[in-house]
């Protein structure tokens, strides 16, 4: 229990490390806000991936989780953290992120501390979902509308390869024993809902809708 409050704390002030920076590039080092939140959306991703080696209950999950969201909602009522928050849209994204962390870990812990339950979903949103922002925005290529959402082929053409590469490389470290076949065929089920649930998500809600829908294609693929 001690370690654990330890650890707390010790990704607590990673965390505020991290907001610091993208805080200094922005105001100092001019960086535009889009890539600032794009820096810090991968930076928590990858501090997320301590969690399960870090923390041994999911209360003080909560605990990291929770303290952030308010900290995001303070910073969104007396307009602080820029480097965040100054965007010209409507976003839930810096809340809804806190959100599927929380969830992922309570799935890693239901599913006997399955990594691949944490890493994949984590990963993939981390990952996966600024590289489809960024390149879609650089090469505006293919637009396409789902509902009120509008994509690029360009954007969902990386995420899908991305989230592909994601899956391989982590099921293949964690379950070396899956056969190649299984993991590519695998892999495009899994990258391929998960595309799908980014390209129909919108004002940050992929936040949630990315993990939700690895999480669900995680479980159709290994227990089918």
């Amino acid at each position: 229990m001690t370690a654990d409050w330890i650890n707390t704390a010790i990704l607590s002030a990673s965390f505020l490390a991290l907001f610091g920076i993208a805080e200094l590039l922005y105001h100092f080092a001019r960086v535009k806000v889009e890539l600032t939140r794009k820096l810090v959306h991968l930076g928590t991703g990858i501090l997320t991936l301590l969690f399960p080696l870090m923390l041994s209950n999911h209360w003080f999950v909560l605990l990291l989780c929770g303290s952030f969201a308010v900290i995001l909602i303070v910073s969104l009522r007396f307009k602080l953290l820029p480097s965040i928050n100054a965007i010209d849209r409507v976003s839930v994204g810096s809340l809804a992120y806190p959100v599927s962390v929380y969830c992922c870990y309570l799935v890693f812990q239901a599913e006997q501390q399955d990594f691949t339950y944490f890493y994949i979903p984590i990963l993939m949103l981390a990952i996966c979902d600024p590289i489809a922002a960024l390149t879609g925005k650089r090469w505006p290529m293919g637009k396409y509308s789902i509902g009120k959402e509008t994509k690029t082929l360009m954007g969902s053409g990386m995420f899908l390869a991305s989230a592909l590469i994601v899956y391989i490389s982590l099921t293949a470290s964690l379950h070396p024993e899956t056969s190649v076949l299984m993991l590519v065929w695998r892999g495009l089920i899994v990258a391929g809902i998960a595309t799908l649930a980014e390209a129909v998500s919108g004002k940050g809600t992929d936040n949630i809708t990315i993990p939700g829908a690895v999480l669900l294609a995680l479980y159709m693929t290994n227990y089918a």
